[in-house]
């Protein structure tokens, strides 16, 4: 398999689950069909439109228009079948994949136009978390990304895992597999046990 075709698929597989995560929401929002299809679309392309603009790209979906049907897709299950999709047990393990899809599509797009590791984790936190955020300030949700979750941490060590693999000269295949699935894996976690980051202790609003 190619390495444009592995990433291709990374990417649309990344675009469905969080297509489903913001349809899901729009659900349980009351959204109507296109109000939930709508919502679908923001953090399955968000991300990946805002990393394009940053690189200077023409961004993905301009060149490539019928992956939109990628997350219309997405919308329209979650719409028709909410309550199946629900028995994942949770929108956030839905998220948490698409999370890791993202977090290492972004850093490789970034990569393969020659960015040092740095800007490639960025813009690997940058499409794995920026849709979400979108989606969840439409819905009048807190983004995950300003909660105490380890959820742009997730991203930042999957994207970092990444980059590091290729600096080392492991192939496409396996950098990402080992990115996203750490990824995954400190996202999982930390939904499992509660993991969160550190904030400040006592009153400092005065």
């Amino acid at each position: 398999m190619s390495p444009d075709l592995l990433l291709a698929g990374f990417d649309a597989l990344g675009m469905f689950v969080f297509g489903l995560s913001g349809g899901l929401m729009a659900v349980r929002q009351k959204f109507d069909l296109l109000g939930v299809i709508l919502i679908a679309f923001l953090p399955a392309i968000g991300g990946g439109t805002l990393r394009d603009l940053l690189l200077d790209q023409t961004v993905f979906w301009l060149t490539q228009p019928e992956i939109l049907w990628v997350p219309t897709v997405a919308g329209i299950l979650a719409f028709i079948a909410p309550d199946r999709l629900s028995r994942i047990r949770s929108l956030k393990w839905i998220d948490a994949g698409g999370l890791a899809l993202f977090a290492v599509v972004g850093a490789s797009k970034a990569l393969e136009l020659g960015y040092g590791p740095g800007v490639c984790i960025l813009m690997g936190t940058m499409t794995a978390t920026a849709g979400g955020v979108m989606r969840d300030v439409v819905c009048n949700e807190t983004p995950l990304l300003l909660r105490q979750d380890v959820y742009a941490t997730a991203a930042i060590i999957g994207a970092a895992i990444f980059v590091l693999a290729r600096i080392f000269g492991l192939d496409e295949l396996t950098a990402l597999s080992l990115g996203a699935g750490l990824c995954f894996i400190v996202r999982a976690l930390s939904l499992r046990f509660g993991w969160n980051l550190p904030v400040p202790k006592g009153d400092h609003t005065g």
